[in-house]
């Protein structure tokens, strides 16, 4: 019977498989090479022992050999063919039966058998640039938590399968584990590198109470949290959802190389025809066959877009659809919602105004510390933004005798015996003496503080531009994508306001989700792309050419719907998306015209005679090889630009405190 493997030490660490493949024995490598590649190792067997009957002098034995294996290949092959006339690809399979009987009806077994040792081989080599290729990608999925720490009867813990914990389960996630599911920090405090999910190079800190995300990997001290979310549920999962509907899309780019195979087939019918009836002999057709054999445009495409999608998740962004890479390339326009997109959508302290007669006995910091600790028993979305403000001004909070909130209208509290006010102007006026609105400009709000039943002024505040907005719109620019546009439910002054400062040409506000959808379908230069975060977002993102959801704060309807689902909560990711697109496009598109430049250049000397068959099956690997590495080139693609990107944006402090 055998012997169950102990849990990982860290929830989704990796296991001892991977540990025993890497420690293998050169013959457990031998093995598993032949195991994954079987025809490959097959081929090289027949190969080896025609060589060794021809050094014995058995032609007639070389010629069984060679022929029936060919025969049988080719067979194969051929089924392989039908498949792909049915998928809407043709020509190189083709080419590939052609080559291999025309060496074998001349009598050039050797190159027959190198022609096919050339295909299972160069098969063998897409599927570990592949491999290499979507490393990134797989090791999302590689490290998914498998166990997690739950507190039992006792405080005792109990390594439970993650499947089983749920929301309410407290937790223990120790050191350099990774936090099984989503949920709520309950130790003081907590670093966590949330690099696999977001991108973010540097380690987070989190305090008590704050959101955990499934998938970061504690720091150096054991933490406890209360799981919120059932696995399938938490932020890994959905993550892990994300990148297998990546990893197994196809993009229009490889359909356009599927396209270039039937010229290619055509011409090199003609080429290899054309020198058989100049030259008189048949062996002139095989040695151009040979050279125009492989596949490179079949595996150039397929390299470079499993490359850009790879690049894009070590960078924190995932692309659902690899056929988006082609989209992002020749983007045209960019339309960009407002709050939480362009801007932070959490309000800031842009500034305090105090009214006539509280200057002296109150002060602009007085005000903000009695509406902060009155805000502390209000749910507004505001609240915890004056909080974070007294908080960053190194004010304390006051102890709160009392606290009632009306509901969407503001709080009345007791603080430290002094009745405070804080909430909209209808609410203060109605409560205090001496009211005056307050000055606002555009894309600014008053949060209104009466004290003691007298009007004390205004706290003024801001969703303000996000730092990179300016710099992520000139690089878009830069990028070719020429139009920009602001999208948004809110009033036409603020919207104009923020489009004017981040540089963007056309605002549209006050929208509804559907006018939202019109206005994208009705934009002519295309194609679109649409960046935005809420649920409200979710129609015109689907509605987009390329919809690119902001989704650092977790799954929302807005990424379901999305193509691209930025994790980390930065909009410069928008252009960096675009310049991997670009990239990765050109790097596919280089390297099949690198290999038909090089095929064709092959079969021009073939034609001469100069080039035997065995030579050109050898040589036409070499060009397999290079349409390859040339598109694995698209795994480093911008990696200077990326670095700055990843430069922390100065950050504005609340002003006008005196």
């Amino acid at each position: 019977m055998r012997k169950q493997a102990a849990p990982p030490s860290a929830a989704g660490g990796p296991g001892s498989i991977d540990a025993g493949e890497a420690a293998g024995s050169p013959l457990q490598k031998v093995r598993g090479f032949l195991s994954r590649y079987p025809i490959v190792a097959l081929t090289f067997l027949v190969l080896l022992a025609t060589l060794v009957l021809l050094q014995l002098n058995l032609e007639l034995q070389v010629r069984l050999l060679a022929s029936a294996y060919a025969a049988i290949v080719v067979a194969v092959r051929a089924a392989g063919m039908v498949r792909s006339l049915r998928e809407g690809r043709w020509g190189i399979d083709l080419l590939a039966l052609m080559a291999i009987a025309s060496t074998v009806v001349v009598g050039e077994y050797l190159a027959a058998l190198v022609v096919i040792l050339m295909l299972t081989g160069g098969e063998a080599l897409e599927n570990f640039a592949q491999g290499r290729a979507a490393r990134e990608l797989r090791s999302l999925l590689d490290r998914a938590p498998r166990f997690a720490h739950r507190e039992g009867t006792g405080a005792v813990l109990e390594d439970t399968p993650i499947g089983e914990v749920s929301p309410g389960d407290v937790l223990v996630v120790r050191p350099s584990e990774l936090v099984p599911v989503d949920g709520e920090l309950l130790s003081d405090s907590a670093t966590l590198d949330e690099s696999s999910l977001t991108g973010e190079s540097l380690p987070v800190e989190r305090t008590r109470g704050q959101t955990l995300l499934s998938g970061a990997v504690n720091g150096t001290a054991a933490i406890r949290m209360r799981a919120s979310a059932t696995a399938a549920d938490s932020q890994y999962s959905r993550i892990i959802a994300l990148v297998e509907e990546a990893s197994n899309s196809r993009a229009p780019v490889v359909r356009l190389a599927d396209r270039y195979a039937v010229p290619f087939t055509i011409l090199a019918l003609a080429m290899a025809g054309t020198a058989w009836f100049l030259s008189g002999e048949p062996l002139r057709f095989a040695q151009v066959l040979v050279v125009a054999t492989p596949c490179p445009l079949l595996i150039a495409a397929p390299v470079a877009f499993l490359a850009g999608t790879s690049q894009a998740a070590h960078k924190g962004i995932i692309i659902k659809n690899t056929r988006t890479l082609e989209q992002l390339a020749k983007a045209q326009t960019a339309v960009f919602d407002k709050t939480g997109t362009l801007t932070s959508g959490r309000p800031v302290l842009d500034g305090i105004q105090v009214a006539p007669g509280y200057g002296e006995n109150l002060g602009s910091r007085r005000i903000l510390q009695l509406a902060a600790s009155a805000e502390q028993y209000s749910s507004h979305v505001l609240a915890g933004s004056v909080i974070e403000a007294a908080k960053a001004a190194g004010l304390g909070l006051l102890t709160v005798q009392h606290a009632t909130e009306n509901a969407t209208h503001g709080v009345e509290a007791v603080c430290d015996g002094q009745t405070v006010v804080v909430g909209k102007a209808g609410l203060v006026r109605s409560t205090a003496t001496g009211f005056r609105e307050a000055a606002v400009h555009s894309g600014q709000l008053a949060v209104h503080v009466a004290v003691d039943g007298q009007y004390a002024g205004a706290l003024i505040m801001k969703d303000p531009l996000r730092g990179n907005a300016v710099d992520t719109l000139a690089r878009l620019k830069i990028l070719g994508v020429r139009n920009t546009m602001l999208l948004t439910g809110d009033a036409h002054a603020t919207a104009a306001h923020i489009a004017e400062e981040a540089g963007i040409g056309h605002v549209q506000a006050e929208c509804l989700p559907e006018d939202k959808v019109n206005t994208v379908a009705g934009i002519l230069e295309r194609p679109v792309l649409m960046v935005g975060d809420g649920v409200n977002d979710a129609p015109v993102l689907a509605a987009a050419d390329v919809g690119i959801a902001m989704g650092a704060k977790g799954a929302t309807a807005a990424s379901e719907s999305a193509d691209v689902v930025v994790m980390l909560d930065d909009v410069s990711k928008v252009a960096q998306a675009v310049a991997i697109g670009k990239r990765t496009v050109a790097v596919a598109l280089v390297s099949i015209r690198t290999g038909i430049g090089l095929s064709l250049v092959l079969m021009a000397i073939a034609m001469t005679g100069y080039i035997p068959a065995v030579a050109g099956a050898l040589l036409q690997e070499l060009v397999d090889l290079a349409t390859i590495l040339n598109g694995l080139r698209a795994l480093h693609s911008g990696e200077r630009k990326d670095k700055a990107d990843r430069q922390p944006a100065v950050r504005r402090g609340p002003a006008g405190i005196s």
